[in-house]
């Protein structure tokens, strides 16, 4: 399978185009029905990290009549009977709101990633302490009970402010399912080595013995916890016991310095050293991995966005190099960064096409232009028929998809923004100050010279340096007059002049125009501990 990057529903796609036991491991933290916005963030117009937020999408569902032909679906065959019956269970229990409006979602989809997973595929589900509950149920109705591994506890923050009623909320779970018992499972992969010049009160106190060389060990015992092997009963060392190992093997041992008697009479135990232990082994809750804070060198200012070392253990433990890895929310794609690096193919697929942009550029910056040739990019338009179709069916995304085709940032809302579509920054100087381009986007075929106008009034309005239209459909020779009437831009740090006013089509990009004008900044928050970051004003960030 080749790495996938799709834009739209992953219901859809995931039914249409990821075939039964194709993915060898699934991760996804779905958002949860919590009545917030889920943003990407922006330079702010200095350039630096005290961003503006582009709201990427609304996670609220509400039970409406979609949501109930949904269930009615589920409920009537689409779903296997078990998952059925505690679909209607859970109505019962929460009633027609908006917590079922999420878990009828969750469980469609749920049960089309059970379906893709091979059977020696895994499960891990992202959620917060308000959703688990509900949805280990629908997956135990999914996977079956007795394919639950873990319910991992990730400590995500510190303890914070007092409350007189409950303790504060600082962990979010992790919902671990595998296909079948013979699911990948890489156990030596859940032992952190020991660090012998650091070593804790309780390691220390347990293998708290040493050689004369100074190796550390700890005592075992030798008798066999199954008394009922006669074969094993002799005499050794004075004592007679049911021992583990047959009497050459246990003279052996005692000759190579591995048998400890501690005084005549006693009984014989077994040297077990520190440094040949597989070493200390994962527990379920999870403390040692650190949430992004402000300051995080991999932050790209997704609210949601989760440590790449968070995932990267999760496909230590349940995938091998060259497996594929799915994320059907795939939001700023850490999951597919970790994948990258850890040599395992992937599929992503995200609602939205700022991620879909933002996870392109982040590829980009990480691993250089050739990254582009070894994914496939579904569901984003490749030429005029398609972005058409785009714009037919959301003319919301299509502009923002326009934006971004010129390395521009978004407006935040569609009402309200006076034919302000995106804006695209570039440096004016060496201290930081930026120039804008004021973007405005045009699908329909309707277009007339005061659309060039109305920029020109509005870069003059704003002090913009410039402005662009970008259209679906070819301008009027009225427009591409009005546009040269509107005279040029000098950008002083070189003195070349740049139309004031540009009209560029969709058709333009596709054919390999460029905007005329400085390097532009690109919008996304820059991640600097990514490889191949080079942190240049004058170049762009990815």
């Amino acid at each position: 399978m080749t790495n996938q990057l799709w834009y739209g529903d992953n219901l859809g796609i995931l039914r249409e185009h990821v075939p039964n036991q194709s993915v060898d491991l699934v991760y996804l933290d779905p958002p949860f029905n919590s009545n917030r916005s889920y943003n990407v963030l922006f330079k702010s117009k200095t350039g630096d990290d005290a961003m503006a937020q582009i709201e990427a999408f609304d996670d609220t569902w509400t039970w409406s009549h979609e949501s109930e032909e949904a269930y009615r679906e589920l409920i009537s065959g689409a779903a296997p009977i078990r998952v059925a019956d505690a679909l209607q269970a859970m109505r019962k229990l929460v009633g027609d709101n908006d917590v079922l409006a999420y878990l009828v979602m969750m469980t469609a989809r749920l049960i089309e990633l059970h379906r893709v997973l091979k059977n020696t595929g895994s499960l891990y589900l992202h959620c917060d302490p308000t959703a688990s509950h509900y949805l280990k149920i629908i997956l135990d109705a999914i996977f079956r009970p007795e394919n639950f591994r873990n319910e991992i506890v990730w400590k995500r923050t510190a303890s914070k402010g007092l409350t007189t009623k409950r303790l504060p909320s600082n962990h979010d779970v992790i919902l671990s399912y595998q296909r079948s018992s013979t699911s990948t499972w890489n156990a030596d992969s859940i032992f952190t080595p020991y660090d012998h010049s650091s070593l804790d009160s309780k390691t220390l106190g347990k293998y708290r013995h040493l050689d004369p060389d100074g190796r550390r060990y700890r005592l075992a015992s030798l008798i066999n916890p199954n008394p009922d092997r006669p074969n094993l009963e002799y005499e050794f060392l004075g004592v007679t016991r049911v021992w583990r190992w047959e009497k050459e093997r246990m003279q052996k041992a005692l000759e190579e310095g591995m048998v400890v008697q501690s005084a005549p009479g006693r009984v014989p135990e077994q040297k077990l050293y520190l440094d040949v232990q597989r070493g200390k082994p994962l527990s379920d809750v999870w403390t040692d991995i650190s949430p992004l804070n402000s300051r995080a060198a991999e932050r790209l200012g997704y609210p949601t966005q989760k440590p790449v070392a968070l995932v990267e253990r999760i496909l230590l433990h349940a995938t091998n190099e060259g497996d594929v890895v799915l994320d059907p929310f795939c939001g700023c794609g850490t999951t597919i960064d970790a994948a990258q690096r850890m040599f395992r193919r992937w599929v992503g697929i995200d609602i939205t096409y700022l991620s879909i942009d933002l996870i392109r550029k982040r590829l980009k910056n990480t691993y250089g232009e050739e990254i582009a040739s070894t994914y496939k990019v579904h569901g984003v338009p490749e030429d005029a028929v398609g972005a058409q179709a785009m714009f037919d069916e959301n003319p919301f995304e299509f502009e923002r998809w326009a934006v971004s085709l010129v390395d521009g940032q978004p407006n935040e809302k569609q009402v309200g923004d006076r034919g302000i579509d995106g804006q695209i920054r570039f440096p004016i100087d060496q201290n930081m100050n930026l120039g804008r381009v004021i973007v405005s986007v045009k699908g329909g075929a309707s277009l007339n010279p005061s659309m060039v106008r109305d920029l020109v009034g509005t870069v003059k309005t704003l002090n913009a340096e410039m402005g662009l239209l970008l259209t679906l459909h070819p301008p009027t020779k009225g427009m591409r007059e009005a546009a040269r009437n509107a005279g040029g831009y000098q950008w002083p740090v070189s003195g070349k002049v740049y139309p004031k006013i540009q009209i560029v089509t969709i058709a333009d990009l596709f054919g390999g125009r460029r905007v005329e004008m400085p390097t532009p900044l690109l919008p996304y928050v820059k991640a600097p501990g990514f490889a191949g970051y080079q942190g240049n004003l004058f170049a762009p960030n990815f």
